[in-house]
This record gives structure tokens, sequence and C-alpha cells, in this order.
């Protein structure tokens, strides 16, 4: 298949439009983890043709993670003398002029993976710690030419508790108490990776949307990342669900733990896995109040709280929709800041 019919949808016989040089918008949805990415990538993977004829190139994990990335973000090395770093660089270039050439007014380049992996996180205690210097090499690799930045972003606690069930549920250690400690007073807040994020990506508008407003509306994400009007074909889906308390205690029982090894949070109950405490779950809603608050009032110009207007308040259980999981099912299915750094990690 011709390389630019497989990575923008577009055919080739809509390429150049003669005598017009066309500039083409990049934008870019970055998740984060946990915030239904995955159940937006299943819709708009959905909907590439629709995509295609409104003018939107679409990449996805299903073709990202075939390579277009690789050496991106690892750190420069050399392998025959080639620079890898700049052999990415060079191949992202390629595939985005062929998406211009063959038409696009946009490109939606969705992957959560482009700002860090949740054990990063994890490990470090810390939400997206190496996000600055990721997203600044993807500003080199785009020529400075991204446009807009979509991410979600929800409560701490209900993000770390996700992140942690979902780890677990695919086999990693259960975080013990000290782990759990950490998470709970980590220092970095939403506001920490947006201010990251408007560092590493100076030239792009950054749109905020809050998960619990956007939750299982997928095609209004899409509409606030492409400007256009988003189809509703398997808008109603939620993918990649985090297991819940029984069937964690299901997977720690394969692992080998007995049930007088469960910690208490495990131990008992049923329903959406908390590990905090009371006292700990308050603090990081008490972080996550002050994020939302300092967007608000307008995240010191770096950043746009996206809020959807036909909801009056957040919700309390997810909205109803597909229940399936994971990336294998999917392939069953048809001025802005002075003297302030982003941080590396």
């Amino acid at each position: 298949m011709n390389a630019a019919v497989s990575l923008t949808g577009l055919p080739a016989a809509a390429s150049l439009r003669k005598g017009i040089a066309r500039l083409m918008d990049i934008i870019l949805h970055v998740g984060a983890h946990r915030t239904g990415s995955t159940s937006f990538q299943h819709y708009a993977r959905g909907n590439r043709a629709r995509l295609v004829d409104d003018g939107t190139a679409l990449w996805e994990p299903h073709m990202l993670r075939n390579g277009l990335f690789d050496g991106l973000f690892a750190p420069p090395r050399m392998l025959n003398g080639r620079n890898l770093q700049r052999r990415a660089m060079g191949r992202l270039r390629m595939h985005v002029a062929q998406a211009r050439r063959a038409g696009a007014e946009r490109l939606l380049v969705t992957e959560e993976n482009m700002i860090g992996a949740p054990r990063a996180c994890l490990r470090a205690a810390s939400l997206y710690p190496a996000m600055g210097e990721r997203m600044a090499r993807l500003d080199a690799a785009f020529e400075g030419g991204i446009t807009r930045v979509v991410m979600s972003i929800r409560a701490q606690d209900l993000w770390w508790s996700s992140v942690s069930a979902y780890g677990v549920g695919r086999g990693h250690a259960l975080p013990n108490a000290a782990r759990i400690a950490a998470l709970a007073s980590s220092p970095r807040t939403w506001r920490d990776v947006i201010t990251d994020l408007a560092c590493a990506l100076p030239n792009a508008q950054i749109k905020i949307l809050p998960f619990e407003q956007f939750a299982g509306q997928v095609d209004k994400v899409m509409a606030q990342a492409t400007g256009r009007p988003a189809p509703h074909y398997q808008a109603e889906c939620w993918l990649n669900r985090s297991p819940d308390v029984g069937m964690l205690r299901d997977r720690l029982a394969e692992n080998g733990m007995s049930s007088d090894d469960l910690p208490d949070h495990l131990a008992q109950g049923e329903g959406r896995w908390n590990p905090f405490t009371p006292a700990q779950a308050a603090s990081l809603r008490e972080d996550y109040a002050d994020d939302l608050m300092w967007l608000t009032a307008g995240a010191d110009g770096l950043a746009t709280l996206t809020e959807d207007p036909s909801r009056k308040r957040a919700g309390f259980s997810l909205p109803a929709g597909a229940l399936t999981k994971g990336q294998s099912h999917d392939q069953q299915t048809n001025p802005r800041i002075q003297g302030r750094l982003a941080q590396t990690g």
C-alpha cells in the first residue's frame, strides 16, 4: 500500500492542488491515560472515512506503534553511524509532508503515550515527570508546526486509583502503603503538567477538557480537537475500563496471593477500587480543585479550560455504553511563558 494512503487515509488521487502551497493544522490529542483515550481512538478509527472526507488525516496507535515514533523519545544514540533520533524526526516529517500533499487540511495525532507511560508515573510518584522533554522533542520533530493540543484531566485520587488498578490487572505488583502514601503526597499537580506542556509547545493552543464533563462523549472531544462538526457514529462506547475490586482480588489470587494477605482496601467490598485513606483522597481532591480554579482563572494565559455547556454538573457514575476492554478488542471491530523551563523528569 502506498505510504501516503496508509498513514493519511487519503487517496493518492487527492494529492497536490496545482499551484497552491497549503498549510495544514497539526493537532495532538495526548490523553491523559485513564481519561477515555482508548474510547476516543476507537471512535476516531471507526470514523476515519468521515474524517478524511472532512479534510482530517488521522494518526492513531494502531499506526503509530508500528515504528513511526521509534527513537524519538529514547536518549540520543548512534547505530551503525546513524543518529536514531534524527532518523525518527526525518521519518515523521516525511509522513507529515505526505499528508499535506494528499490534501489534508489538518492532521490529528492521538496517542497518550506521547506524554509518557503510567508505570513511569507510578515509579516516580509524579504526574508525567518527563513530559516537558518529550513534548519538546515532538515540537522539534514537527518543526514548531503543532497548532493545538487537547488533553483531558481527572481528579487525582481517581486517576491514581485507575492507573494503579489497570497496572495490577495487567500483572504488575500491588502498590504497598508507602507507595500509596507517596502518590497521595506528590507535589506535582495538573497545573505543573500543563505548564510543562505550554513551555515545550510555545506556539500551540492548549485546550484542557475535564474528564468529569466529557466522559463518554468522544464526539464532543473530537469537535474540540478539530474545530469541526464531529460524526456521531460509534460515539457511545466505553473501552479499557480499569478492573474493580472483585476483579483485582481474582487477579491477585491467580498470581498466588492469599486472601489473608490482601490489604483492607481490597479484602472486602465491591465496585471501584480506592486504595487511599479518606484523608489522602481529600488531599488529592483539594489539589484537583486548585488545578481547576487556576484553569478557570485563565491558567496564566497558558491554556484554556474547555467545559461542556450541555452538562450542568458532573455526574457520580460513568456513562452507559460498551464496557469491553483493551486495544486487542479494538482490533476486532469495525509570548506564553517567560523564565520557566519544562521539567525533564
